[in-house]
Parts: C-alpha cells; structure tokens; sequence
C-alpha cells in the first residue's frame, strides 16, 4: 500500500514524536534533561520505514510553545493523537510503527534517568501513551 503525506502531514508526524521527546526532557527538568532528549532523539533518528524517513527529514515549521510543560503538552498530545489517526488510515502497519518508534524513544528518554523513572517521567510517559491509543 502506498501512503500519500502533506508536508502538514509530516509536520504532524514530526511534532508528535520529536514533541513527545521534549515532554519527556521538561518532565524530567530535575534529573538530566539534556540526556533524556540525546538519547530520545537518537531512537527517533533510528526509526525505519516511511516513519523513519520523515522523522530523518530536515523539521520544517514544527515549533513548539515552551512556556510550560502544559504548553508542549496542548501542541503534543493532539499531535501524536492525529499522527495516529492519519497513519493508520493508509496504512495501519506504519502506523504501528510510528507508535512503536515513540514508544522506543520514550524508553531510551526514561533510561536516561538513574534508577527508577520519577512519578513525573512515569505520569509523562502514561499521558504520551495515552494520546498515541486515542486514535
């Protein structure tokens, strides 16, 4: 099946998990954010398929608001929830794949964090997961 994406489609897959990263790295302010957004962002850069292909692409436009972690979170969430929705729609097999990618990234970003993950990366990654099965 081949999969037809706007750049406003690519912009949406972008943000949601590039987005889903950054929620993690504002979660986990208080341990090593710049880790846990290294090492979420390397899983992304790992992902393969057409997923991996647009999330390989130069971001484009994809600017999120970092007032507060609420902020990310109003742009995010619906993000990966309509990235879903889109992905699946053409090809539910990619879609699976962008949501197995996020989950990646999410573990990679939590790893980052010595020991047990926070309640706060912990609640951050429930929230992700969340919006990623809404679609």
């Amino acid at each position: 099946m081949s999969i037809t994406l706007t750049d406003q489609d690519k912009l949406t897959l972008r943000t949601a998990a590039y987005g889903a990263v950054e929620l993690m790295s504002a979660a986990g302010a208080t341990s090593s954010p710049g880790k846990i957004a290294t090492e979420g962002s390397i899983a992304l850069y790992s992902a393969t398929g057409l997923v991996g292909h647009v999330l390989a692409e130069k971001p484009k436009g994809a600017k999120l608001n970092h007032k507060s972690v609420a902020s990310i979170a109003d742009q995010v969430l619906p993000a990966l929830t309509a990235a879903m929705g889109l992905l699946r729609e053409q090809d539910p097999a990619e879609a699976d794949n962008f949501r197995s990618t996020v989950i990646v990234a999410l573990e990679a970003a939590t790893r980052a964090h010595k020991g047990e993950p926070s309640p706060t990366l912990a609640d951050m990654t429930r929230k992700i997961t969340e919006a990623l099965d809404a679609a």
